[in-house]
C-alpha cells in the first residue's frame, strides 16, 4: 500500500529541492556576454518600476527582487536595467524540467526557476540522493549554461531550507538523523510560510530560532498563530509529511542532448538524433504516450536556438517512425556553416495510451 506521494507508509523519502541561481539574471548574462560580470536587475527602470530578479553582483549592494528600481538604483549606481524576456525563461524552465524527468515523475514545480522532486526509487540507479543531485546539476549545467543549488533530505520543508544553505551553485544534504538539529539553529524568518508579519510576531514573542519555537506546546502556538499552529509545531521538529505532488500532466515529451564539442559534421549529427531520438522514445513508451507532432530542437554554438516541427497524419507509435521524422527535419538544416550544441527532440499533442486508444489511433501494445 503506497501514500498519495507513492510511496509505502513507513519509507524514509529522498527529496530534492532544485533552486536555479539569480534565474533571471543569469539568463540575461548567459545569453549578453556583456553583462556577465556586472550588476543587472531585471525589470523596472531607474525612475520607475520593481526589480524581478537581481545577479549576485547586484545582490553584494542589497538589490533584491521586489525592491523599487529608484531604491535599487541608489544603492548601486552602476546598476544595469534590462526588461525581462518571459519566453525565454519558460524555455530554460522547460529545459530543467526535461532533466527533472529523467530521474523521476514525481515533479512539484513551485515555479520557473525551483521544483521538489521525489527520487527514493533512484530511477536511474545513481545509488542516493545526494549523487543523484549532483548529477541533476550537472547535468542542468550542461544542457543550459546555467547554475542551480540543490537542498537534500527526507522531507520537502528541510530540502527546500538546505537549497538555500549554500547558494549559489551549491548543495547541502541534511539526513533524518540532523534534521531536527538543523532546523534548531536557523533563525524562524527563514522558514518556508513565515512572513514578513509572521517573522514580526515571533519577534515579540522571543521566537528567533527554530530552538526557539521548539520549546512552545502546540496550544500555545494555536493561540498566537491559529491554522498555522500544526505546521509551525512539526516543521520545528523537523517533521513534515507532506509528498511530493505532480500537479500537472506533460505537454510534450522527450529529450535533448549538450554535445561537449560543438558538431558540424552531417554524418555526426545524424548519428547523434539518432541517439537523441532513441532516449527520447524510451520516456515516451514509459509515459505510454502517443502525440501528433515532431519536434526538432537546435542550439548552436551562439546559443541561438531554433525548433522545426512536423505534425503526422498518423501518430508516430514506433520508435523507427519518430526517429526518421526528426532525421527529415534535420536534414533540412543541413550543411550547417556554424556549430550545433544540442539537439532535442519531442512528441507532443501527447496522448496517454488509453486515450489514443478510445480514438481509435494506433498504441504500441503492452
Amino acid at each position: 500500500m503506497t501514500e498519495s506521494g507513492g510511496i509505502a507508509a513507513g519509507r524514509v523519502r529522498k527529496i530534492i529541492h532544485i533552486d536555479m541561481d539569480a534565474f533571471f539574471a543569469s539568463v540575461e548574462q548567459r545569453d549578453n556576454p556583456e553583462l556577465r560580470g556586472k550588476p543587472v536587475a531585471v525589470g523596472g527602470s531607474r525612475a520607475r518600476g520593481v526589480v524581478a530578479a537581481a545577479s549576485y553582483e547586484a545582490r553584494v549592494f542589497g538589490v533584491r527582487s521586489a525592491m523599487p528600481s529608484v531604491t535599487a538604483a541608489r544603492q548601486c549606481p552602476d546598476l544595469i536595467f534590462v526588461s525581462p524576456r518571459f519566453e525565454a525563461y519558460r524555455a530554460v524552465s522547460q529545459q530543467i524540467r526535461e532533466i527533472f524527468a529523467e530521474y523521476t515523475d514525481l515533479i512539484e514545480p513551485l515555479s520557473l526557476d525551483e521544483a521538489y522532486l521525489d527520487v527514493s526509487d533512484d530511477r536511474q540507479g545513481i545509488g542516493s540522493a545526494r549523487a543523484t543531485a549532483q548529477e541533476i546539476r550537472a547535468r542542468i549545467v550542461a544542457v543550459t549554461g546555467l547554475t542551480a543549488s540543490a537542498g537534500v533530505s527526507y522531507n520537502k520543508f528541510i530540502a527546500k531550507l538546505a537549497s538555500d544553505q549554500n547558494k549559489p551553485d551549491g548543495m547541502c544534504v541534511i539526513p533524518p538523523a540532523s534534521g531536527a538539529a538543523f532546523v534548531a539553529s536557523l533563525p524562524v524568518r527563514r522558514f518556508h510560510g513565515v512572513g514578513p508579519v509572521t517573522a514580526a510576531r515571533m519577534e515579540r514573542l522571543e521566537i528567533h530560532t527554530g530552538a526557539d519555537l521548539c520549546m512552545r506546546s502546540l496550544d500555545y502556538l494555536q493561540v498566537h498563530f491559529g491554522s498555522s499552529a500544526s505546521y509551525l509545531y512539526n516543521a520545528a521538529r523537523g517533521q513534515d509529511d507532506r509528498p511530493v505532488r505532480a500537479h500537472r500532466a506533460a505537454k510534450s515529451i522527450g529529450a535533448e542532448r549538450t554535445f561537449e564539442t560543438d558538431l558540424t559534421d552531417p554524418v555526426a549529427l545524424l548519428a547523434a538524433l539518432d541517439r537523441v531520438a532513441e532516449a527520447a522514445w524510451t520516456r515516451i513508451e514509459r509515459h505510454r504516450a502517443r502525440g501528433g507532432t515532431v519536434t526538432l530542437k537546435i542550439r548552436y554554438a551562439d546559443f541561438r536556438t531554433i525548433t522545426r516541427a512536423r505534425t503526422a497524419n498518423v501518430i508516430p507509435d514506433q520508435p523507427a517512425s519518430f526517429r526518421d521524422t526528426g532525421i527529415t527535419l534535420l536534414k533540412t538544416m543541413l550543411p550547417t556553416p556554424t556549430g550545433i550544441r544540442l539537439l532535442g527532440l519531442t512528441l507532443s499533442g501527447i496522448q496517454r495510451a488509453e486515450q489514443a486508444n478510445d480514438l481509435g489511433q494506433p498504441v504500441l501494445p503492452l
